[in-house]
């Protein structure tokens, strides 16, 4: 059984113990119900806050990153969250990361490729044009927010030689329409199973949908959370069909 999850969680401004700490929740929730890849919002270490990004660059070897290092590697959980990250080119600006914290304690790094216009003012774009590794036994492709609003993205993951693409979002109720639908057109028209982590309430001033998804190969939508809210949205392959469930997570 392959059994991923997305995270749908609710960040505190610039609070970064804080937010791991609801992190670690959720990967023990999800440790319960047997998940191997759990898929966190865009910058779910930190909130959406531009102003902040500069001042908030984690590397994997920061003690505050190590709770998760530890979960994973307890949980057998390959986990990805969001935070800021040292650009490709020192003395840059900030890249927007997703960290990828594996079970075996190794660690790796995707910088968001594709930035949201406006989002040059505070961070610099990643060079790999994608980035696929095994995760949960699969080849997954990191995709974070606006990565996915270009096909070019998800074409470049599936060559690559993705069946997962995996990328943690900030999506508003008015454009959620818009990027769902492009998310289930990757995964019709390209045959990949896409797994998208919504922020579950507001950041950065944006009125996030929540509405976390995941949609089988070939477009169906098997699962996603109602609204907004803490929770976990699971899809589990078992004898080659899918299922999904959501689970509510209580608030601290």
């Amino acid at each position: 059984m392959l059994r991923v999850a997305a995270a749908q969680s609710i960040s505190v401004p610039g609070q970064v113990q804080a937010n791991v700490q609801s992190h670690l929740s959720m990967v023990r929730e999800a440790a319960r119900h047997g998940v191997q890849l759990l898929v966190f919002p865009e910058l779910s270490l930190t909130g959406y806050e531009p102003a902040l990004v500069a001042d908030l660059v984690l590397g994997a070897d920061d003690a505050v990153l190590a709770p998760l290092r530890e979960a994973a590697r307890a949980t057998g959980m390959a986990l990805v969250v969001g935070a800021p990250a040292a650009p490709v080119t020192p003395g840059g600006k900030p890249a927007i990361g997703a960290w990828v914290f594996e079970a075996d304690g190794s660690a790796a790094l995707y910088r968001k490729r594709y930035l949201h216009p406006g989002e040059e003012q505070f961070a610099s774009a990643g060079s790999e044009d994608f980035h696929v590794r095994p995760l949960a036994g699969q080849p997954t492709a990191l995709a974070v927010c606006a990565d996915t609003t270009h096909p070019e993205h998800a074409r470049a993951a599936l060559d690559g030689g993705a069946l997962l693409y995996a990328c943690g979002s900030v999506i508003s109720e008015g454009g959620y329409a818009k990027d769902s639908g492009q998310l289930q057109g990757y995964a019709a028209d390209l045959g990949l199973a896409v797994l998208m982590a919504n922020h579950g309430a507001s950041t950065g001033g944006y009125t996030c949908a929540g509405r976390s998804a995941f949609w089988a190969p070939g477009g169906e939508q098997v699962v996603a959370a109602p609204g907004v809210g803490a929770c976990l949205v699971m899809a589990s392959r078992e004898g080659g069909a899918w299922q999904g469930r959501v689970v509510e997570i209580a608030a601290p």
